[in-house]
């Protein structure tokens, strides 16, 4: 039978598209997490739920804290994602503020997950030390979507004060009943506030001892003359 032309072409909808093997193993261990101990998850229960074979896990993750670290990546990327451009006029500070919170509402769907990765790395201070490097990186990225500079020695430094920081909201967030998060908000704006006056004490420190600190490096940075030298030069 002839089709007749004039009837509607028949519309097929795109397939969707595969999930990332990656994102689903993040997810299993969320989803893990949200029932179970950070001690008591294995690798081969995080594969069995994102329903992939153990090579495969290992091909894309070394290891548990490295699929949580994956986890971080993924909010990271969903804080990023956002524009900043109308926040460029605050001062620094604010800027943050906004920044993190963000950050807070976007894991707030996994607070119990979360409260169990926090309780098991109590007691596994290796991984908490890899998670806490793990988080100092995200917390550069934070910085820089704030607009503070976040390279070198400086940078690493404030990365590590914006761990704390955030570590000193955590328990506030875990159990903040709003939906809204205002006592997350309280506790951070009042822990970025009290962040601000250490940093600007330290900066006048700074300022004030840069004349004895140079002339100590002068003193302690040249090498002694040799026999018969007569030039004194600058490590």
């Amino acid at each position: 039978m002839a089709k007749d032309p004039s009837a509607t072409p028949e519309i097929i909808p795109p397939a969707p598209k595969p999930v990332d093997p990656r994102t689903r193993i993040v997810a299993a261990l969320l989803d893990l997490l949200a029932v179970r101990r950070w001690n008591e998850i294995g690798l081969s229960d995080i594969a069995a739920e994102a329903g992939v074979s153990l090579a495969e896990l290992r091909g894309l993750f070394p290891s548990k804290g490295a699929i949580l670290a994956g986890y971080v990546r993924q909010i990271d990327l969903d804080v990023l994602d956002h524009d900043v451009k109308d926040m460029a006029d605050e001062p620094a500070r604010e800027r943050l503020f906004d920044v993190l919170m963000r950050r807070f509402e976007a894991v707030a769907p996994h607070r119990e997950a979360l409260r169990n990765v926090r309780d098991g790395l109590r007691t596994d201070p290796l991984g908490a030390a890899a998670l806490n490097q793990t988080v100092i990186s995200s917390m550069q990225w934070m910085l820089a979507a704030a607009g503070i500079p976040e390279a070198g020695p400086v940078g690493l430094a404030r990365a590590q004060g914006l761990v704390l920081v955030v570590g000193r909201v955590f328990d506030t967030f875990l159990n903040d009943p709003d939906e809204g998060l205002a006592r997350t908000m309280k506790a951070l704006d009042e822990e970025l506030r009290r962040a601000e006056k250490v940093a600007r004490v330290a900066d006048d420190v700074g300022r004030i001892t840069a004349p004895f600190r140079d002339v100590l490096g002068r003193v302690f940075g040249r090498r002694r003359p040799r026999d018969g030298d007569d030039t004194v030069e600058a490590a």
